[in-house]
Order: structure tokens, then sequence, then C-alpha cells
């Protein structure tokens, strides 16, 4: 595949990649929850999430999505759902802990941290659910990256490098918020900054919920 296509559909996603969503919120939130390595699994968990789309475009089974209006609607509705949920979910854990009179224990194997893992779901998970169940990355790989292969040769292998050169910028620009998260800890270690923080974050991906549901 030549060098030229694979820097064409770079700068043509990057303005997609670049901008707020579900990933960059995910990985903040989970930073400031239990360290760097829970926002890394969650960009782990993204670029996977590119390379099942590239799998799927290649072989021609998410077009079947995008072309059949019920089976567009049932994944556009059950990310929606799972973005609004989690965002619900972390409005309403913030709440709880405002009411709680017993501080965690971050440290420890009932603190935070696990508590987190256990009752949103591994970060990976969260990070791979959110991009799959999220229409507008499968139609990067079923209408921009096709514009960027040869016609007439074998579409999997160029589709998957295509799919390492996306993940290597989504995992640039979220590694980069996640260290700047990171160095923030000392600040997401106070309550009242965390219970902001996590309304925050809950109510962006109650928004994006909203407005996947109603696009």
């Amino acid at each position: 595949m030549h060098e030229f296509a694979v820097l064409g559909f770079l700068a043509a996603v990057a303005p997609i990649t670049t901008a707020p969503g579900t990933s960059l919120t995910l990985v903040v939130s989970r930073v400031a929850a239990g360290g760097r390595r829970q926002g890394w699994w969650v960009i782990l968990g993204t670029v996977t999430g590119l390379y099942v789309h590239a799998a799927l475009a290649a072989v021609g089974l998410a077009a079947l999505v995008l072309r059949s209006s019920q089976a567009f609607w049932i994944v556009k509705l059950a990310g929606a759902a799972y973005l609004a949920g989690l965002g619900l979910w972390m409005m309403w854990s913030s709440i709880r802990r405002t009411a709680s009179t017993t501080p965690p224990s971050p440290g420890g194997p009932n603190g935070r941290a696990r508590w987190l893992r256990w009752r949103a779901g591994h970060p990976y998970l969260q990070g791979l659910v959110g991009n799959v169940l999220n229409p507008k990355a499968a139609a990067i790989y079923l209408t921009l990256a096709p514009q960027f292969l040869a016609p007439g040769r074998p579409v999997l292998g160029p589709m998957l490098v295509l799919a390492t050169a996306h993940a290597a910028l989504h995992t640039c620009w979220l590694g980069g918020w996640a260290a700047v998260s990171g160095a923030a800890a000392r600040l997401w270690r106070l309550a009242a900054v965390r219970r902001l923080f996590d309304r925050l974050a809950g109510g962006i991906l109650l928004v994006l919920g909203v407005r996947a549901a109603l696009t």
C-alpha cells in the first residue's frame, strides 16, 4: 500500500479523531478514578474497536448494518443507550459518594479502582463497546477508507494497514490526554473535584447518548 494513501487517510480522520467524544471522556474519567493504567485500558479497547470495524468493512458485513435501516437503528440505539446509561451511572455514583460517610480506600482490595472495575465494567470493555457500537466509526471504514484503497486489489490487508495507522493516531491523541490527566492526580484526589468531574463527565456521556439517538 502506498505511503501517501496512508498519510491522506490520517489527514482525513484526524479532525474526527481529535474531536471531543466518548473515548476522550472515558480516558480522562478512568484516569481520574484509578490512574493512568485504567486510561490505557480504555485506549486499548478503543483501538481494538477500530480493527473490528476495519475487518467488518473489509468482508462487507458492516455494509449490511448501514444499508438496512432496522439493523442500523438497532446498533445506533444500543450505542446510545450504553452511553446514556454509563453517564447516568457516573452521575449517580457521585451522588452516592456525597451521601456516604465512609471514605473509600483507593489502595486496598475494596478501594475505588476495584469497585469501579466490577460495578461499571472493565475499562477495556468500556472502550471497546463504546467504539464498536458507534455507527460513525463504522461509516469511516465503509465510506472514507475505501477512497484510499487501490481498485481491483485485495481489501483486507490494506484496510488493516489503514486501521493500524488510525489506531496509532488514536493512541497518541488519547495517550497524551492520559498523561495530562495522570499529572493532575493530586487534584483528582480531592473529593469535591472528583464529584464535580464525575457529574460533568456523566453529563457529557448522557448528552452524547441522547444526541446519538436523535441524530
